[in-house]
């Protein structure tokens, strides 16, 4: 029952029906009186009243109208307009509900953080003062006998600015597991409503061998809502500083970032004269859509000099951050470009150059391409499938010094896919494709000596079948397939003339994946001519949603040998080496596979790479083993044998543990790089912990060893 006591006499009303007090508020109690002589409502059981966006919960509540103001006694709650709560057992507010005196204060932020003072008061410009305070975003955990949080801020003062997203300290202490550990006289940091402001970001502490100690501090510019900027100097105590910064922005049509270092380093080089100057580099990649069909952007990666991303460990991959760049990597590629697709076509435009990371190779014989172009073009298919095909290709590429080429390619065909009564799959293609090449300063691979200039070209025309058969079988545990495949392609022998320099075919690799392919290298400067026959057999076997099995064993035959193919290819001769792949993965916790070339007379394995992937997801193990043949490859000028092994543990709630190490099993390898990372996460605090070790070195790059930590507190950075 609500009853309203006026004057002297009394009213019942029904129970909870709200009551309105003034024009934007609202009451609803258990039990109301109304004193009229001092103009005093009283509401007590379960009252609540809103005004505006806020609302006040309480067990009892008095509102004196002439001063306008509200006192709330036993379990009271305010929540505001921004979704935080203020706990209390005593408020005295303005009307309004925006301004007054709190006693035993607790705040619960919109983001579950929570703060508690002894008392505080209210302003209704935003402001919340409050005295002997503690804020901290971290839960207490029963289960844990944990008493305090992980980490927490005492503070004398603290103000909460909500007009400025800012909460302020004087006379600060920081908390680890209810210890002090830093103490400063003024801090700040953002409410937990801001998503982004500008402020200091978590830093990172290090050793290296290289660098001695280092200490990274980024700090982070809020520009405006698309675009930010962060600067993040590093600090060491045997390379000086490092200057690190990125910028990003997001606009209308597409987004761009770009980021980069500078520093004044040692060179450690024997002449005195050269044993310091600036290095740095440059990383920035961007997209723009210009219409619905076409799209610009570029990507751009340079460094001052070949060895300085390794050596002080920067990485364009954002997972592993600095101290990740692979020391493999050869090259850096910068390159703008006009990319459009509609329907089944596509068109590609873009301009390339390079820089060389390797020491060895003179930098006047790294390529630039501009342009290099791609059209593709499909047609509809007509009621029987069939279509017709274009693809366009034309490349500039020079040289400060060595060979250079201007060539335009154009292959036009007939494609007719086609699928008989008892299930046989057929594909025939007939194309014709014609290459114009002009060329200059083109070394005779016969005497490697004599240059060619001038034009060159080649008209092939290329017939192509391709058949399989599927023979599947439903069981009571899954499905099976074996599939028989042939493939049978004609073209003329050669089509490789000696003028017609090997820019983009250098790196091949015959294996399972292109054993079907009509041209397998892996770019246009090569052609693979001549009559063939490619044939193999695949089976899959499946377990229901949770197995699946894979076997493929394949061959090629030639008609004619072909010498465009370098010994040790397993190409050179009529038969090919044997290629395959077996895939095992039985259950989601076991995935192994392994592919593999063997050679055509005895069956000596030429190549070879071997993975498994074991555990269920909180422990789970990795292994890759590869091996390349002794004999000379187009590529891989030497063997290779190695192996990576990587394993993630999460022994614990909010902890992961992951260790990799890569070898090299060769006679004069050793061990290539180590890593150790630890990992603490959970509501309030990131904790990362690196220990990495590389094993390689060349003349500016050492053996070297680093320790990183960097700590993350929880809105704090």
């Amino acid at each position: 029952m609500v009853a309203i006591t006026i004057g002297s006499s009394s009213i019942g009303a029904q129970s909870t029906i709200p009551r309105v007090l003034e024009d934007n508020v609202l009451m609803s109690a258990d039990f109301v009186t109304y004193d009229e002589d001092f103009g005093v409502v009283i509401a007590s059981g379960n009252v609540e009243i809103s005004h505006g966006e806020s609302v006040l919960l309480a067990d009892t509540v008095s509102y004196n109208r002439r001063d306008d103001v509200v006192i709330a006694t036993g379990n009271v709650a305010l929540l505001s307009a921004d979704d935080d709560v203020i706990f209390s057992n005593y408020m005295e507010l303005a009307g309004d509900l925006k301004s007054g005196i709190i006693k035993g204060i607790q705040i619960l932020f919109s983001d579950g953080s929570r703060a508690a003072a002894t008392g505080g008061r209210m302003s209704s410009d935003g402001r919340i003062e409050v005295r002997k305070a503690v804020y901290s975003p971290c839960k207490l955990c029963p289960n844990r006998n944990m008493d305090k949080p992980i980490w927490q801020i005492k503070s004398l003062s603290v103000v909460h600015d909500k007009s400025l997203k800012r909460i302020f300290y004087r006379d600060a202490f920081l908390e680890v597991f209810g210890v002090p550990v830093a103490y400063v006289p003024f801090f700040s940091h953002a409410d937990p409503s801001v998503g982004r402001k500008t402020g200091f970001l978590a830093p990172s502490l290090g050793n290296d061998s290289v660098f001695g100690l280092t200490y990274e501090q980024p700090f982070f510019f809020n520009i405006a809502p698309n675009k930010d900027a962060t600067f993040a100097p590093i600090i060491t105590t045997k390379q000086g500083v490092v200057l690190t910064g990125e910028y990003r922005e997001v606009r209308k049509r597409g987004e761009y970032k770009i980021n980069g270092s500078l520093t004044r380093a040692d060179r450690e080089s024997e002449d005195p004269q050269e044993t310091e100057r600036t290095r740095g580099h440059v990383f920035g990649a961007g997209e723009f859509a210009v219409n619905p069909i076409w799209r610009a952007g570029f990507d751009v990666n340079r460094a001052t000099d070949a060895t300085y991303l390794v050596r002080y460990g920067f990485s364009r991959d954002p997972y592993l951050g600095r101290y990740g760049f692979g020391r493999g990597d050869s090259h850096l590629t910068s390159q703008i470009y006009l990319t459009g697709a509609e329907g089944r076509n596509f068109a590609d435009l873009r301009a390339l150059s390079f820089q060389s990371l390797d020491l060895d190779n003179d930098e006047n014989s790294v390529p630039y391409v501009t342009p290099l172009g791609r059209y593709l073009f499909r047609s509809e298919p007509n009621g029987r499938g069939e279509y017709w095909l274009m693809n366009a290709d034309v490349r500039v590429l020079g040289r400060s010094s060595g060979a250079e080429s201007q060539r335009i390619s154009i292959k036009g065909g007939w494609r007719l896919p086609f699928t008989s009564a008892n299930g046989a799959v057929y594909d025939l293609t007939l194309s014709l494709r014609g290459d114009l090449y002009h060329v200059a300063n083109v070394l005779d691979p016969v005497t490697n000596s004599t240059a060619q200039s001038g034009l060159t070209g080649r008209v092939v025309p290329e017939f192509r079948l391709d058949w399989r058969y599927p023979f599947g079988r439903q069981t009571a545990n899954g499905a099976q397939i074996v599939e028989p495949i042939a493939q049978l392609i004609w073209g003329p022998n050669g089509g490789n003339p000696s003028k017609i320099p090997n820019e983009d075919s250098l790196a091949f690799e015959f294996d399972d994946v292109n054993l079907f392919s009509s041209n397998r290298f892996p770019g246009l400067d090569r052609y693979e001519g001549g009559a063939r026959l490619n044939y193999g057999v695949r089976g899959e076997f499946s377990n229901g949603e949770s197995g699946r099995n894979e076997v493929f064993f394949g061959q090629s035959y030639r008609a004619q040998a072909d010498d465009t193919f370098e010994v040790g290819t397993g190409l050179d001769r009529n038969f090919s080496d044997f290629v395959g792949r077996i895939i095992i993965s039985p259950t989601n916790y076991l995935n192994l596979s392994h592919r593999f070339r063997l050679d055509r007379t005895n069956f000596a394995t030429r190549r070879s790479s071997v993975g498994a992937a074991v555990g269920p997801q909180w422990l789970t193990g990795s292994l890759t083993y590869t091996k390349l043949s002794d004999g000379p490859t187009i590529g891989v000028p030497t063997s290779l044998e190695q192996v990576n092994f990587g394993m993630n543990l999460l022994p614990r709630k909010h902890w992961q543990l992951h260790l990799t190490h890569q070898r090299d099993l060769t006679e004069d390898g050793g061990s290539l790089f180590s890593g150790l990372g630890l990992i603490y996460k959970d509501e309030c605090v990131l904790i990362r912990t690196y220990l990495n070790r590389y094993f390689t070195q060349n003349a500016d790059v050492k053996p070297t060893t680093n320790f990183i930590v960097r700590i993350t507190l929880r809105n704090l950075g």
